[in-house]
């Protein structure tokens, strides 16, 4: 399947193993000019030389801890004309609520919802000038049912919905699309381990797998009315949005348009 992206400059956060890695292989398996973007030089480079070597397409890399504000200045310096953007990196750690201080909410919020709008930011007027781009946020499933272990973490995860949601009203009558995506869990076989947090506790799996949320919760919809895949930023991607007009209040987590 062509899906369109020939070309296209696609900069993934957090793309050195895991679901980032997964999304910037899939990227470059469409042909896009993928940047690889991770914490330290030596995992970088090994990604972005896997990539080459399992898709034969370009690939670029970015070494710096995109929670940093200048890091991500230096980044939209070094690669300015981003056209689709995937905010896929994040932190987590069970913890007790009442065992949360208030540090702990303030950096998962700049790691998981603020290195995305500062990125977002940053790239967004290139894209209303191009009249074309993706903006693409990774999500979760804890976004809608909020995992006791981790209210924090469920916290940014809802609020990436909001901003996605946000961003997505404020693009409406351009060429530039923004979402949030509940994305599968990639094969580690296939995509790596995470380098920087371990699986999740086996009883904190245990209890997420029996739970289920609306599957309209984060769906963006076509014009057609039927949703595009929600777990593959790739292929929405390559979404187009119904022309303007006046719209109807959207479900919990929607992000339309």
């Amino acid at each position: 399947m062509d899906l369109g992206l020939t070309g296209k400059r696609a900069l993934v956060s957090g793309s050195t193993a895991g679901i980032g890695f997964a999304i910037a292989s899939a990227l470059a398996h469409e042909g896009a000019r993928v940047i690889v973007n991770g914490r330290t030089q030596p995992a970088v480079d090994g990604a972005v030389a896997r990539i080459r070597s399992e898709t034969g397409a370009e690939a670029l890399g970015f070494a710096g801890d995109l929670i940093l504000a200048g890091a991500a200045e230096d980044l939209a310096r070094a690669y300015p004309n981003v056209e689709i953007l995937v905010n896929n990196l994040g932190i987590f750690e069970p913890k007790p609520f009442e065992d949360i201080p208030d540090a702990d909410w303030v950096r998962f919020f700049e790691a998981n919802v603020l290195s995305g709008v500062r990125l977002a930011r940053l790239y967004l007027p290139a894209m209303r000038r191009a009249n074309w781009g993706r903006i693409v946020f990774i999500s979760s499933e804890s976004a809608v049912q909020i995992p006791a272990e981790m209210i924090h973490y469920g916290m940014t995860k809802t609020a990436q919905l909001a901003v996605s949601r946000g961003l997505a009203e404020a693009v409406a009558e351009t060429g530039t699309r923004s979402t949030a995506c509940f994305p599968a869990r990639p094969d580690r076989a296939a995509s790596g381990s995470s380098s920087k947090h371990s699986p999740k506790p086996k009883a904190f799996r245990s209890r997420r797998s029996r739970r289920s949320f609306s599957p309209r919760c984060g769906r963006p919809r076509s014009s057609s009315g039927s949703p595009p895949p929600t777990r593959s930023p790739v292929s929405w991607s390559t979404w187009r949005a119904p022309s303007p007009r006046r719209r109807r209040a959207p479900r919990c987590g929607s992000t339309e348009g």
